[in-house]
This record gives structure tokens, C-alpha cells and sequence, in this order.
């Protein structure tokens, strides 16, 4: 598998790439999630990112992390910052977050705990989680002003085992109930998607299915994370017994 690490310094990279060049006009467009600007994407990602480094110093240290009750203060700092201050700052701290956890790396932290908001985590675990977060929102920029863009292969390959946490929490069933047979490529893997009280995504393990799905894991991954419109749904999708306009108000996005 890829390494996370290094991989969510390819999506800074990336991101940094594609918005240092944009204009003042462009960075106060939407991006992909309508109801945010570019400059927003970069606010929560660079909060975001603060909140992080505060995480992994207190790992680092073996001291308590800063409790959610602080994170308000944070959100309302990034929020009252001008678009331009928002996307310079984004930045910076999202660099910041990137070298400290790069220098995890240490042998001294092999053991490391970070007290994430999903529970304890080790070094590679937490840059895992940071990168789901970093490359879907690095796409929510890109694919504004590039369009037909997709999220960064080697980023899928490590995300996308980790959404099954997320389904559970993720899905709106509104009454549906489906047990779908997913298969993906670019990489190959099978899931059993479960939708009901409760959603679930597992390895698929045979069984009986209500319906199947044959899909790019790039496009189920943003499909999870409600980002398959159809205006950025690759050709080629497969979908017997089952509709992807049903699975994308499933899925609604967060």
C-alpha cells in the first residue's frame, strides 16, 4: 500500500499547485460544494490542520490533547479571516501539519498514540484519516477550476478501505434497505454495501445481494462521500437492480 505520509504531502503539493496561481476573483467562486468558496475549502482545511498539529504535539509529548470544547474558538478565528487570508493561511498551516507529521517518521515515534476524534491512533493510521479529509476537499477545489479532474490515485488506494468507518455515519437509507455486490478497479476490491438501520460496507464475503455495482473505486469513493453528480460520473458505471441516483441520495455528501 502507498504510504500515507508521503502521500498526503503529494495532495498538499497538489493543492498548493493548483490554487497559488488563482486570481482574487477565483478564489471567491464556489468550489465544489456550492454553499463554500475556494477560500472556504482552504479555511476548514487549514483549522482543520490546527487542530491536528495540537493533536499530534500532545502525542508527541504524551501530554492530554486540547479538549473539543476549544475547537469553537478555532472555527471562528478561520471564519472571520478575509478570502485572501483564508487561502494563504489554509496553506501554511496546512504545511505546517505536513512537516510534523513527515517528522513522525522518527523512530522515536514508532509508538506514538494520537487521541483522534474516532479513538486512539497510531502515526500511519493518523495520516490516513488527515489525507481522506485532504485529498476529497483538495479535489473540491481542483475540479472547480479543472474540470473533470479526479481524486488522486495513490490517495484512493489508501482511502478507500478506511470508508467503511464512515458509512455507518455517513448514510441517509430514508427507509431503504439493500445488501449491493460493489465491485471496483483501479484497485480491484469487492464490497458488500449494506443499506438500512444500520448501513455498513464490508469486505464481500459471497452471499445473497439485492443488486450489484461495477465501478472505478475513484467514483464510488467520491460516490460514499457525495460527490458522483452526474456531471462527474465517469462512463462505464454498471448498476444492475440497484440506481445510482437512489445510492446518491443515499449518500448526500458531508
Amino acid at each position: 500500500m502507498t504510504d500515507p505520509i508521503a502521500s498526503l504531502r503529494a495532495s498538499h503539493e497538489r493543492l498548493r499547485s493548483v490554487v497559488e496561481p488563482l486570481t482574487a476573483e477565483q478564489i471567491r467562486q464556489p468550489a465544489y460544494p456550492s454553499e463554500w468558496s475556494i477560500a472556504q475549502v482552504l479555511s476548514h482545511l487549514g483549522s482543520g490542520a490546527e487542530i491536528g498539529a495540537l493533536l499530534v504535539q500532545a502525542g508527541m509529548s504524551g501530554s492530554e490533547p486540547p479538549s473539543r470544547d476549544t475547537y469553537p474558538a478555532i472555527w471562528d478565528r478561520w471564519n472571520a479571516k478575509s478570502p485572501d487570508e483564508m487561502v494563504a493561511d489554509g496553506l501554511a498551516s496546512d504545511a505546517r501539519l505536513v512537516a510534523l507529521i513527515e517528522s513522525l517518521r522518527d523512530d522515536r515515534y514508532a509508538d506514538i498514540v494520537i487521541q483522534f476524534f474516532m479513538g486512539p491512533v497510531d502515526r500511519y493510521t493518523y495520516a490516513a484519516f488527515r489525507l481522506g479529509e485532504h485529498a476529497v476537499h483538495t479535489w473540491d477545489v481542483v475540479v472547480a477550476v479543472q474540470p473533470g479532474a479526479t481524486v488522486s490515485p495513490d490517495a484512493v488506494e489508501i482511502i478507500l478501505p478506511g470508508v467503511a468507518r464512515l458509512v455507518g455515519f455517513t448514510a441517509k437509507p430514508n427507509g431503504r434497505t439493500a445488501r449491493i455486490h460493489v465491485t471496483t478497479s483501479d484497485p480491484a476490491l469487492e464490497y458488500a454495501l449494506t443499506i438500512g438501520d444500520p448501513s455498513s460496507m464490508v469486505a464481500w464475503d459471497g452471499g445473497e445481494s439485492t443488486g450489484s455495482l461495477q465501478i472505478p473505486a475513484e467514483a464510488f469513493l467520491r460516490l460514499i462521500y457525495g460527490r458522483l453528480d452526474p456531471a462527474n460520473t465517469p462512463e462505464g458505471i454498471k448498476a444492475e437492480d440497484v440506481s445510482l441516483d437512489d445510492l446518491r441520495s443515499v449518500f448526500p455528501g458531508f
